[in-house]
């Protein structure tokens, strides 16, 4: 197959593809979960149904597969916070801060039923290692620098970060969320060794 057909073809099912999570994403948005069926997307996108099966199994394939673009999208844009600053501790409140509010924000627009269907499978748990890295990186950077504690390895920090920024899902404002930031980043200090990992083995 030449070349430039082949580009052709893939730019289009790209373009399918595209506009079916687009629709999906719309649906979501504006009706609810429970809005998005194949027939409204097939409906949505002017894309005949035989062809949509072809490109999706399932209305639970769909959503997974829009899922996994906006946890993408997510990532990048807390890759762009983290670029903003070249102070470690700025750039790791930074990222905290953003994730945060995305948690909060995703809560409060699609609540948790979602976050239980989609929270799945090897693409999101692609994008969790990722994130840790993102964050695991960032408390390294903050450590090397004497911001941070050093008894505890990054990785657990990072998982630490994200398990009690989970928290800001719950959360009632922006202004607690922001709090919450603040309690976190407090158990990275240096000064936060009340309690050292060795006491309670």
């Amino acid at each position: 197959m030449p070349k430039l057909w082949n580009e052709t073809i893939e730019a289009h099912r790209s373009a399918v593809r595209d506009a079916v999570l687009d629709a999906a994403a719309s649906l979501v948005t504006e009706h609810g979960l429970l809005s998005v069926t194949m027939s409204r997307i097939a409906q949505e996108t002017g894309i005949g149904r035989a062809t949509l099966y072809k490109y999706f199994p399932d209305v639970e394939s769909v959503l997974t597969a829009w899922h996994e673009r906006r946890v993408a999208a997510h990532l990048e844009q807390l890759e762009a916070v983290r670029d903003r600053s070249t102070d470690p501790g700025e750039r790791l409140r930074a990222v905290l801060e953003a994730y945060a509010l995305m948690s909060y924000e995703r809560h409060e627009h699609h609540g948790t039923e979602i976050a239980a269907l989609l929270h799945q499978g090897p693409g999101i748990a692609q994008a969790h290692r990722r994130l840790l890295g993102l964050v695991a990186g960032l408390i390294d950077e903050g450590a090397a620098s004497g911001g941070l504690r050093t008894d505890v390895p990054a990785g657990e920090l990072a998982v630490y970060c994200l398990h009690s920024l989970g928290a800001a899902a719950g959360l009632p404002s922006k202004a607690a969320v922001r709090r919450l930031v603040g309690v976190t980043v407090a158990g990275l200090l240096p000064a936060a060794h009340s309690c050292r990992p060795e006491a309670i083995e």
